[in-house]
């Protein structure tokens, strides 16, 4: 199926985190959704409270759960922290500052009622904003500021309902994700570390070193 011109894409992933293709976001998600990646963020205002978010209703994967503040896709040669910087002005309206990797391997796999999965490795960034929240309705239901310390506990004890991917990263974030130091950058899959030498990055890179091996 070809791509529509400005249409989204995925970047396909080998087991070890290179890139390998690319597919069309509208149809990569199903019973058997190959791996791919992508990223969360936890969103933090001035005041330390963290921005939660309930998904649109009519996502194909977890519609209405829960979440984090902002998931996505970078699109291929993309680097992730402007991945994270694009989608957030994109769903919610707001510049993202002091955007910072928080757990680099993030990797899961998850499946819905109806056999919808996801696959991804997914590092997570923690990110801060003096922005007001614009969501955008084709991503977002609702939004609301919580306490992280209450929402961490509530996760914790299976007392508040989110996505499963959330409930995973709140496991492994530290006790204070705001305050925390950035993880390395080398630790990211293969397909999302920027290479500083040649000046590509993420699919790009990959082809080059694939070429180079050749």
């Amino acid at each position: 199926m070809s791509a529509v011109p400005g249409e989204e894409l995925v970047v396909l992933l080998d087991q070890g985190g290179r890139a390998v293709g690319t597919a069309l976001k509208r149809t990569v998600h199903h019973a058997e959704t190959p791996l791919h990646l992508a990223f969360s963020c936890y969103v933090f205002d001035a005041d330390g409270a963290l921005l939660l978010t309930r998904r649109a209703l009519h996502k194909p994967t977890w519609p209405g759960v829960w979440t984090n503040s902002v998931c996505g896709h970078p699109a291929p040669g993309e680097p992730l922290a402007e991945a994270v910087r694009r989608r957030g002005l994109d769903e919610l309206g707001l510049r993202l500052d002091d955007v910072r990797l928080a757990l680099p391997t993030f990797r899961y796999r998850a499946v819905m009622a109806d056999g919808t999965a996801e696959n991804e490795m997914c590092p997570v960034f923690v990110a801060r904003t003096q922005d007001p929240v614009a969501a955008s309705p084709d991503e977002v239901a609702a939004t609301r500021w919580v306490d992280w310390t209450g929402f961490r506990r509530s996760v914790l004890d299976g007392s508040l309902d989110v996505s499963p991917w959330c409930v995973q990263q709140v496991q492994l974030l530290p006790t204070d994700p705001d305050r925390a130091s950035a993880a390395s950058e080398h630790l990211l899959p293969p397909a999302a570390r920027g290479r500083t030498d040649t000046g590509h990055s993420g699919v790009a890179a990959d082809q080059d070193h694939d070429r180079a091996q050749g």
